[in-house]
């Protein structure tokens, strides 16, 4: 069994805050970690517009600790070194090379906000330390003492982090796997204490449903913890998964907004509120939405296995060596005979994992006893998200009900206590999120 982090401060107590946004921010200093992605770093002059963003929050009086990603492409391009340097590369060189993203932007950061006449200093994840295991490209956070960064703090320096890295048992640095700034990110804000993780990206929040398919889509003021990895597991790519479940495990209230609106500006909108989501508890929430947004996946695919003996065991034999070629395995539906003597099984994977794991199914197909194996990759799951649905029935009803009507055939369904997802055809998945969004009121 996996060891539990230890989360690590210079008070120990390490109680979680659940104050309201705007009264904690606005009555008096605050401790925040500013969290800022690769497109919002991707140059000196995107650099420029992040360090005002710092500037304006230190000016307020709060203590601010950076954490920043590799500038846009450079990440892939230092992968790319390691391929074309041999395919078979040591996975803790990698680590050595694509780590060095971070120490670019980070040390950047630091120079134009010392012009700027802010007290800031850059530091590596080994640094602070941030202690990881020892799967280097991968790596997971195992501990973080809080106390260095907290007193630089308090002295009142702006520290600036880089993201995705941290330091393995054999003193090497180790990369936590892509989109690690944000994990990054959300494990600093806990073992400082932090009053809010802000993380700064290419949009303004968290949206009900994709706005580029539904224009009416609505920002969405706040989100509970557990509907945020509903929708980031499901296919929304706001925030990391990784990021939203150590949030919720360390109650790291965390603030989605746009790193590209004028620094400058008003930060609230016509009515008064914060531009952004925030991402906190449920009890956190004034009112809760039956359906707070509508996920779609497209990177799904579908197998199904016909003729397989129904008997104990067999359930096993199927996803037992899928597991063991790391093959996650979401949706499940079994299908008995009439006789009783054979079932089908019909479950998805991942896109990218398609062809592998017919390939291991195909080579456990005497000990599975299948007759025949079919899939299909042109499969989206669609997916409705809401705490609501736990005191509320007929959600599910009405789904199935809206899909009908627009002739949608689902072939797949999982439920949740706080979501329904059906599997479809992939030339139906736009007319079934708009479907879905109007159904249950999302438009505004």
């Amino acid at each position: 069994m996996r060891a539990q982090p230890v989360w690590m401060c210079a008070d120990q107590s390490c109680a979680a805050a659940h104050h309201d946004t705007t009264t904690r921010i606005t009555s008096g200093m605050a401790r925040l970690v500013l969290k800022f992605g690769g497109t919002s770093v991707a140059d000196l002059d995107r650099i420029r517009n992040v360090a005002r963003h710092v500037k304006r929050e230190v000016d307020a009086g709060h203590q601010v600790a950076v954490v920043v990603s590799a500038m846009a492409g450079q990440t892939n391009k230092l992968v790319q070194f390691c391929r074309d340097a041999s395919p078979l590369h040591d996975a803790r060189e990698y680590d050595a090379v694509v780590a060095s993203g971070e120490q670019v932007t980070s040390g950047l950061l630091a120079i134009v906000l010392q012009d700027m006449g802010v007290n800031a200093r850059s530091w590596q994840g080994w640094q602070v330390p941030v202690k990881t295991d020892e799967n280097h490209g991968a790596a997971r956070i195992s501990e973080i003492d809080g106390s260095f960064l907290t007193e630089r703090l308090e002295q009142g320096q702006v520290a600036v982090l880089a993201g995705f890295q941290g330091i393995s048992p054999d003193n090497r640095i180790a990369t936590l796997g892509r989109g690690g700034s944000d994990t990054s990110a959300v494990a600093i804000a806990a073992a400082i204490k932090a009053d809010r993780c802000d993380i700064y990206t290419d949009v303004d929040g968290v949206y009900t449903t994709d706005p580029r398919i539904v224009p009416k889509a609505q920002r969405l003021e706040r989100v509970s913890f557990e509907e945020m990895l509903e929708m980031s597991s499901l296919g929304a790519k706001v925030l990391q998964v990784r990021s939203v479940e150590m949030a919720m495990v360390h109650g790291v209230r965390t603030f989605v907004r746009s790193s590209f609106d004028d620094p400058n500006a008003p930060q609230v909108d016509e009515n008064g509120l914060p531009i952004g989501t925030l991402i906190c508890d449920e009890d956190e929430l004034v009112e809760q939405q039956v359906v707070t947004g509508i996920a779609y996946a497209k990177d799904e695919a579908q197998i199904s296995i016909r003729d397989v003996a129904d008997k104990p065991g067999v359930a096993q034999s199927v996803f037992g060596p899928l597991a063991d070629a790391h093959i996650n395995v979401d949706m499940i539906v079994q299908n008995i005979s009439p006789d009783g003597k054979t079932t089908d099984i019909t479950f998805t994977v991942p896109e990218g994992d398609f062809e592998r794991a017919k390939k291991v199914l195909e080579d456990n197909r005497e000990e599975i006893g299948f007759q025949n194996i079919e899939g299909a990759s042109d499969v989206v799951k669609v997916s409705v998200i809401g705490i609501g649905m736990r005191s509320h029935a007929g959600i599910a009803a009405q789904c199935f009900s809206g899909l009908a009507s627009k002739g949608i055939n689902i072939r797949a369904i999982t439920t949740s206590e706080i979501k329904i997802s059906v599997l479809i055809d992939s030339a139906y998945a736009e007319l079934a999120v708009r479907t879905l969004h109007s159904l249950y009121g999302l438009d505004g």
